[in-house]
């Protein structure tokens, strides 16, 4: 019965809440009878197949977090060439996903590979509890839930990535690396350069795709939806049993995804990453849409979002909410204290778009401002490219990609 009356507020409250903005899409597009068996089949393609496969060389390595939690971290070398710059690149993806974002539109349009042919030695993260971090030297993720996913953005920024970083550093032996992360890939950089303020002297360079810190003016249904909840969600996702958030299947997944009619929405719809993050239909090349729903989402804890919801409500970009209590305990104030984004030296290029549910232009202008070393924001113009156009758009090679080229070589 209880159950019953939460899914019924939900239904109340999802309905006030969430625009139509996924059944405005116009675009007519007929699925493949055999589209099921073609996400099966490409999920069963690897990150290193699906590299080597298009004629690259890859490398797999493993970190371990001083937290036990073991990361899989790529290298591509070099591009088919073998030309090299003696520069390291170190890419870092956003929120429900993988490495695997930086590659999966193939050769002649993803980053990595353009920045392999470049000459760049290309590092690509993974953060712990996606679908190529599940690992941990004493945790597993199925027995030792409430454990393994005890965790959010904060200790990306502060354990993951700095270990990712260090360990390339040595690998390598240069002294700094060139950083391009995307949404989440930024806010854990932001989390680490202000928490560990060491690591900007790590950094030459940073550019951040679809930046996230302060995010009341997002317009995401789904973090809507879960800021709405904020206060009791955790209560609500335990009764689903969840703390690994949202596996494709879940019943929040499901019950948003009827706001979705027709052409690419309704396929897109059934993928809680594109109800998170949208998508602009033009952009989107649907041939390759069985690859990439087979590899989103990629997997996060429930508290990545709930951090997230915290951002919203409170308009601060500032550590977990704990509650009154355990923030006493854990911060010595009743509030979480705020990162202190003056500590942040490294030199920042943001590239942003208007049509972003999650990147909204005014958060953007906010954090830029806060930003001691905000080199430039640049406007992505196109009206309609959102927060997952970054990775997937038809465009990306020009409005993303050569953009990030050309910041990386001022350096």
């Amino acid at each position: 019965m209880k159950g019953l009356l939460v899914l019924i507020f939900i239904g109340i409250a999802y309905g006030s809440v969430i625009p139509n903005s996924l059944s405005d899409y116009s675009q007519q597009y007929v699925r493949p009878d055999n589209f099921a068996e073609l996400v099966s089949e490409s999920a069963k393609e690897s990150m290193v197949e699906m590299v080597t496969g298009e004629g690259y060389p890859i490398e797999s390595h493993y970190v371990t977090t001083s937290d036990g939690y073991i990361l899989n971290v790529f290298r591509i070398p070099h591009g088919k060439t073998g030309q090299k710059n003696d520069k390291v690149a170190f890419l870092m993806h956003g929120v429900l996903s993988s490495s695997i974002d930086w590659v999966v539109i193939g050769s002649e349009k993803a980053l990595a590979y353009k920045l392999a042919d470049e000459g760049y030695d290309v590092w690509i993260g993974n953060a712990r509890g996606n679908s190529l971090s599940r690992n941990h030297t004493s945790l597993d993720p199925e027995l030792d839930k409430a454990q393994f996913w005890k965790f959010d953005w904060h200790e990306i920024g502060t354990t993951d990535i700095p270990a990712m970083i260090d360990y390339v550093l040595e690998q390598t032996g240069v002294e700094g690396i060139y950083y391009a992360g995307h949404s989440q890939g930024t806010t854990s950089f932001y989390v680490m350069t202000s928490m560990r303020p060491e690591y900007n002297d790590k950094i030459i360079t940073q550019v951040s795709l679809a930046p996230i810190a302060f995010m009341n003016h997002m317009t995401s249904p789904l973090l809507k939806l879960i800021s709405v909840f904020e206060g009791t969600v955790s209560a609500l996702l335990a009764l689903l049993g969840v703390d690994e958030f949202l596996p494709s299947e879940s019943l929040l997944g499901t019950v948003i995804a009827d706001i979705c009619e027709g052409s690419v929405g309704e396929v897109l719809c059934e993928n809680t990453l594109f109800i998170l993050c949208g998508f602009s239909e033009d952009e989107m090349n649907t041939t390759l849409l069985p690859t990439i729903m087979s590899h989103v989402p990629a997997g996060a804890s429930t508290r990545q979002m709930l951090h997230y919801a915290q951002e919203i409500n409170s308009g601060h970009f500032r550590q977990y909410d704990l509650g009154l209590i355990e923030n006493e305990l854990t911060y010595g104030s009743l509030a979480p204290p705020d990162y202190d984004l003056s500590k942040i030296t490294a030199p920042v290029h943001m590239l942003y778009s208007d049509n972003d549910w999650l990147a909204s232009t005014v958060d953007v202008d906010r954090l830029c401002t806060a930003l001691p070393n905000c080199v430039e924001k640049l406007e992505i113009t196109h009206k309609n490219f959102n927060h997952l156009d970054y990775l997937y758009a038809i465009d990306a090679p020009t409005l993303v990609n050569d953009r990030v080229i050309e910041i990386f070589k001022k350096y």
